[in-house]
């Protein structure tokens, strides 16, 4: 009967603790509904609340393209955010200042060649100079236009010359006989004509020319035309992402013109590269010329101590330490043996001993010959 008591309430405790595993996982799901609410009303609270300091805020596409750089009102040379962290590394041309030096030239010898080509009153400006990559040019670039691709003859490597559609027009029209005061007519949508590109191509040639001159005191160069473009993906002369300098000039030719614009990659002016580091024409980089004169005028006039050397003996260390007073060295050397001269270390000539008055001379006969085998 013990045993059939003890197995009753063993049975019992048993059912005891199943009941309170499932009051558990009630109580369990009831927290589930209890977080879900907080949630629920926290999400809730969230459409009608305003936005906190630690939420998210949606950018709109203004300040997008602020950040990125790409807003439409900064020029090609103001760029900011993010496009201006990857064309940090381009060397701006500022750090060229002969550069500006060389255009300034250029301006002034291209006004009096295009005048004296199209026979009419020409005004060359420049308008800026800028620093891109080269693939970034290529899409600026408004079509339709002409691109004359030269090369630089002593520096090995090429550069682009763009001339756009109202320039065009504006050269033919002068050079064929239009008359002053009626715009040039443009037909777009076409190809340029033989006579078109051929009229072009000719000042294509002047432009270069004066280009060679403008670089002639800094370093004597050759621009040489190779061969004249319609699409800009024939006239790559360059890695789109190899930074080059654009210079953009204007020519107007009373109420006719446009725009012509020359682009130099970097490693065409590598060759010059020191050159167009001077601050100004001649430079030399911290050299005095002045003092240089100076100081080798002043070397001529240093005074230096010369040894006559009778002879020279080589004894062991022990009969050095052995020498006494009244002990003798016996040269190997007579009255007609050559006398060598030094400066130091570094023999110089080779004379005969004698006198002169009651003091010692010697004559100069000959250089040493450790002077003769480096001469």
């Amino acid at each position: 009967m013990a045993d059939e008591d003890d197995d009753d309430a063993l049975a019992a405790e048993w059912e005891a603790m199943a009941g309170a595993d499932e009051d558990g996982d009630d109580g369990g799901e009831d927290m589930a509904a209890e977080w879900e609410s907080m949630l629920g009303d926290e999400d809730g609270g969230g459409e009608d609340e305003d936005v906190g300091p630690g939420s998210a805020r949606v950018l709109n596409q203004d300040e997008i393209d602020s950040l990125l750089g790409f807003d439409d009102g900064s020029g090609a040379g103001d760029q900011s955010g993010i496009q201006a962290i990857i064309n940090s590394s381009m060397v701006a041309y500022e750090r060229l200042p002969m550069l500006e030096v060389v255009f300034d030239r250029l301006v002034r010898m291209m006004s009096t060649s295009l005048r004296n080509f199209t026979s009419d009153n020409v005004e060359v400006s420049l308008d800026n100079i800028l620093s891109l990559r080269f693939g970034d040019y290529l899409n600026s670039i408004p079509l339709p236009a002409m691109l004359g691709v030269f090369k630089a003859e002593e520096w090995d490597n090429y550069g682009l010359l763009t001339v756009d559609s109202a320039l065009i027009y504006s050269i033919v029209d002068v050079l064929l006989g239009g008359r002053r005061g009626t715009a040039a007519m443009r037909i777009e949508g076409r190809p340029y004509t033989t006579i078109e590109r051929n009229l072009v191509e000719r000042m294509i040639h002047v432009v270069l020319g004066d280009l060679s001159a403008a670089f002639d005191p800094l370093s004597p160069v050759t621009f040489r035309f190779e061969r004249l473009e319609t699409n800009p993906r024939f006239a790559t002369i360059a890695r789109h992402a190899n930074a080059a300098i654009v210079a953009k000039l204007r020519i107007d030719m009373e109420d006719r013109g446009g725009r012509l614009e020359l682009l130099i990659p970097y490693a065409t002016l590598e060759p010059v590269r020191e050159l167009l580091l001077q601050m100004f024409m001649g430079e030399k980089f911290g050299r005095d010329s002045i003092w240089e004169n100076h100081l080798a005028n002043e070397l001529w006039q240093t005074h230096v101590n010369l040894l006559a050397v009778l002879d020279e003996q080589i004894m062991s260390l022990g009969d050095v330490i052995n020498l006494e007073v009244g002990n003798r060295l016996v040269l190997n050397t007579s009255p007609t043996s050559p006398v060598e001269v030094r400066c130091g270390d570094v023999p110089l000539f080779k004379g005969m001993m004698g006198r002169k008055g009651d003091r010692i001379a010697i004559q100069v006969r000959d250089r040493a010959r450790h002077n003769e085998d480096d001469s």
